[in-house]
């Protein structure tokens, strides 16, 4: 439906003008004019960032040069843009929609306007008219059966405005001259009479239908205006109508039950006013209900209830405890949407979208949002021109996969297969505009300045991973397969998913043949200065004696580390040859004395293992290395078969089924094996001010950006201008491009972010609340900042320290927690291989100096053998 009416506005001075129509009258019309030039187009996007839902904005454009910054004028909620012929022609080749182009008429003789308009079938826009005849004159020869017509003037006044009006044009004037209180500024135009210009009614008394609605369209009532009613509603931003009997009607004066106006607008016919309010108190009707025509239903009656149950929830009411456990709600959230996908008749996904729906409802209550807010995200979204390919990312392609796969606990079929695989890491497509905007792999930028805090915490989160039920069904039957038939299930999994068919045992034992490591001088060279290295600093680590404390006279106290005896470590395949993750889980568990240590890591197709894991599991005496990947690797480890030994405890990272399936078996007391943390995809956060050199900034995203589509990288950018966060930007394009892993990093890009901050105190406050795996300082005084970590899996401290030095051959370990674990667990270190036992010596006095107290809580405890145990070697009762 065509305004009747748009305001133009400056944007540098709009919200402060004391002069014509404030930020509040704007809203009651819902559309401004703003003129864009190439200086302020990064203004105007502001702009249409902060008046979702409040404005139609019309752009002019015809001042901005780049097409490409007009699409993302129209990409970020311009509802038209006013172009010239030449934009016009440019824009219709890229297929945007032409119901949101205007265009701008060269000039404003009738020859002009003819010929430009000829055979056009978008909206027009007259400006600057100084003739006002001539305007109306073509208009009537133009005739009604037209696209819409925008004009401006020259010299507005409220007759030109009031005769363009009738004639269905729409006028254009600057908000500096309307006024919704003729009374204060009788010079200026009055916003009501151009509203109810052409207003009609067939009522005798003049009286205008009008139909009351809410924000999200639900109609409360019906009731009745005049021109004067509606003045004084604009006026006072109440809902104000006209009664039959008393006059001017200001709802809610006596009840409380008062109306805030949001809009007002006249129907296609104009015969019927349309006014959207935000009811207050019990309701719009007299009643004391929502609406004229009773209670709420469906979904707004659910977010009135919520709304409601915020407020004052019944102590012990479901919903309060929902409010109240973030943890129980996101786990609804997951199970419902699940049990929707998995829903198969109508009655089936009704009713699951419905429980969907109050739960998702739910958490936007909590976090204050509205239904209505989120139809404007709707609305918003409705009128994007940049569009992605939509497919689903590949952590949920493939748990679609598995749910279409797996049948009755048992896995089939191609697409389980490569989710159960250890290479999980799918490369983007040619195609796939994952990573990349406006044709460069760029990450999106935030700055925080500008943004809620509750936008920054949402755009740290990690990618999504699969839900833990889901792959834990799929986890499940191959552990107990490998627990109840060994070796035979053990080599079945591995044929099927490495291909690895000629292999006859599961198991590779010490001492491995020479023919098996054979490498080139420079990588053992490599990995035996790494492995030195790695030894040294977990050596350094070992604990020199027992520690020994008299805690009273003739009580020593004392604790002392022994090695767990029997290791698994596991060494991931997939996309990457990793003889670095052998190193940093085979040198710990040597140095701390460990006395079985196994290996087990996926083989090649040919049955064999890289020969740099083997040497690597030669240096550091191995007993065997076993020949399989995933949770069937896991499981193998934690049970034992004929030919894997049982461990004590599994370390090292592996894709989501090798984490659930080691939580797994560590939750199964059966099993009797621990694990070290749980591991999610890899990632790295920078931090860097005006001092880090771009290159070596981008290096570092990048060195965890090729690791996997599901990896994510954070740069924190601490006072940087525009042209030093451009030269980072451009060094990673430049670098990214160059990359043979450059459509996995795209993926990573894809969910991957800069902060712009003012300080290093907030860069250092957003670090710690992400707790990342890998944290960069790229930053002067680095060695004083690395003081403020509080959350970090290890930290890399100046710009002559990547991250890749931690990940290889500097000496500290690289398996660390990821996906915010970093909050409460360490990485790898010597204590990951070491359990300490206490023990306690006592003296006959020492027995008599703490015995007084152990018998009185044993007493309290109701213990007797306690207190007795003591009592007789003391000789009291």
């Amino acid at each position: 439906m065509a305004p009747a009416l748009v305001a133009a506005i400056d944007l540098a001075t709009y919200t402060e003008s004391s002069r014509g129509l404030n930020v509040q009258a704007l809203s009651f019309l819902g559309n401004v004019f703003v003129r864009v030039t190439d200086d302020t187009v990064d203004q105007a996007l502001s702009h249409l960032k902060q008046s979702v839902g409040r404005f139609a904005n019309y752009l002019g454009v015809a001042s901005v040069s780049s097409t490409d910054d007009i699409v993302s004028l129209l990409d970020a909620g311009a509802a038209k843009v006013f172009v010239t012929r030449e934009q016009l022609d440019a824009l219709k080749a890229l297929k945007l929609e032409q119901d949101r182009l205007v265009l701008c008429l060269p000039g404003n003789t009738k020859e002009e306007i003819i010929e430009a308009i000829a055979g056009t079938q978008v909206d027009i826009y007259s400006h600057h008219v100084e003739d006002f005849d001539l305007v109306e004159a073509w208009l009537k020869e133009y005739g009604t059966d037209r696209p819409g017509v925008f004009v401006s003037f020259a010299k507005p006044d409220m007759e030109s405005a009031l005769r363009l009006a009738k004639l269905a044009a729409i006028p254009i004037v600057s908000a500096d001259m309307l006024t919704v209180d003729a009374q204060k500024q009788p010079g200026a135009l009055s916003v009501a009479r151009l509203l109810m210009a052409n207003a009609t009614t067939d009522r005798p008394d003049g009286l205008f239908t009008t139909l009351v609605t809410d924000e999200r369209g639900v109609a409360l009532g019906l009731v009745y205006s005049s021109e004067e009613s509606v003045a004084e509603s604009l006026r006072t931003g109440r809902g104000v109508y006209q009664s039959r009997k008393r006059g001017l009607w200001y709802k809610g004066e006596s009840s409380g039950d008062v109306q805030e106006l949001l809009s007002v607008s006249l129907d296609c016919d104009s015969d019927c006013l349309q006014f959207v309010v935000r009811q207050k108190g019990r309701g719009f009707c007299h009643l004391a209900t929502p609406t004229c025509f009773g209670q709420y239903k469906g979904l707004s009656k659910l977010q009135k209830t919520l709304q409601s149950r915020k407020a004052s929830a019944p102590e012990g009411s479901y919903t309060a405890r929902l409010f109240n456990d973030a943890q129980l709600l996101r786990a609804k959230i997951l199970e419902e949407a699940t049990e929707l996908c998995d829903a198969n008749t109508k009655e089936e996904i009704a009713f699951e979208a419905a429980d969907l729906f109050y739960f998702a409802l739910t958490k936007c209550i909590a976090a204050g949002v509205s239904l209505e807010d989120v139809e404007r995200n709707l609305d918003a979204k409705s009128i994007k021109v940049k569009r992605r390919q939509g497919d689903a990312k590949p952590a949920f392609a493939a748990q679609a996969a598995a749910a279409n796969g797996t049948t009755n606990g048992s896995t089939t079929g191609s697409s389980t297969k490569e989710m159960v695989k250890e290479a999980a890491s799918v490369p983007k497509s040619k195609e796939d505009p994952a990573g990349t905007q406006n044709g460069r792999i760029s990450m999106r930028r935030y700055i925080t300045a500008n943004e809620s805090p509750e936008t920054i915490t949402a755009a740290l989160q990690r990618p999504s991973q699969r839900s833990t039920e889901k792959i834990l069904g799929i986890c499940q039957p191959i552990i107990e397969a490998v627990k109840s038939r060994g070796d035979a299930a053990l080599l079945e999994y591995t044929h099927k998913f490495e291909k690895a068919t000629s292999l006859t045992s599961p198991v590779l034992r010490a001492p491995f043949p020479p023919e098996l490591m054979q490498l080139s001088p420079e990588t053992a060279k490599a990995i035996d200065v790494s492995y030195e290295n790695i030894r040294k600093f977990h050596a350094a680590q070992k604990e020199d004696k027992p520690l020994r404390v008299e805690t009273m006279p003739g009580i020593v106290c004392s604790r002392f580390a022994r090695p767990i005896e029997r290791v698994g470590l596991y060494v991931p395949g997939g996309t990457a040859v990793l003889p670095s993750t052998a190193l940093m889980l085979g040198v710990p568990a040597m140095v701390a004395g460990c006395k079985k240590i196994v290996i087990a890591t996926p083989p090649r197709s040919n049955g064999q293992v890289t020969p740099e894991v083997v040497y690597v599991a030669h240096k550091v005496g191995a007993e065997s290395i076993v020949l399989a990947g995933g949770a069937q690797a896991v499981a193998a480890m934690a049970y034992g078969t004929e030919s894997v030994t049982k461990v004590d405890k599994i370390l090292g990272p592996g894709n989501q089924f090798v984490t659930a399936a080691k939580m797994h078996v560590s939750n199964d007391t059966n099993a009797g094996v621990s694990i070290d943390m749980p591991a999610g995809p890899s990632e790295v956060l920078v931090i860097a001010d005006a001092s880090a050199n771009p290159a070596f900034v981008a290096s570092d995203l990048l060195s965890q950006a090729e690791h996997g589509v599901d990896s994510q990288v954070i740069l924190i950018a601490v006072g940087l201008n525009e042209s030093q966060l451009g030269a980072i930007e451009d060094e990673l394009h430049k670098q990214a491009t160059s990359l043979p892993r450059v459509d996995i990093v795209r993926g990573a890009i894809a969910h991957s972010i800069t902060l712009s901050v003012a300080t290093m105190q907030e860069a250092m406050t957003l670090s710690n609340q992400y707790a990342p795996e890998h944290l960069i300082l790229q930053v002067q005084n680095a060695h004083t900042v690395a003081d403020m970590v509080s959350n970090a899996g290890s930290v890399f401290i100046g710009e002559w320290t990547p991250e890749s030095v931690g990940d290889y051959s500097a000496g500290v370990n690289h398996s660390l927690p990821t996906y915010g674990y970093a909050k409460q667990y360490s990485g790898v270190n010597l204590a990951s291989y070491v359990k300490h036992i206490t023990s306690s010596c006592l003296t006959r006095q020492g027995l008599e100096n703490v015995g007084p107290a152990v018998m009185q809580l044993a007493r309290v405890e109701e213990l007797e053998a306690h207190r007795r145990a003591v009592s007789l070697r003391l000789g009291v009762e």
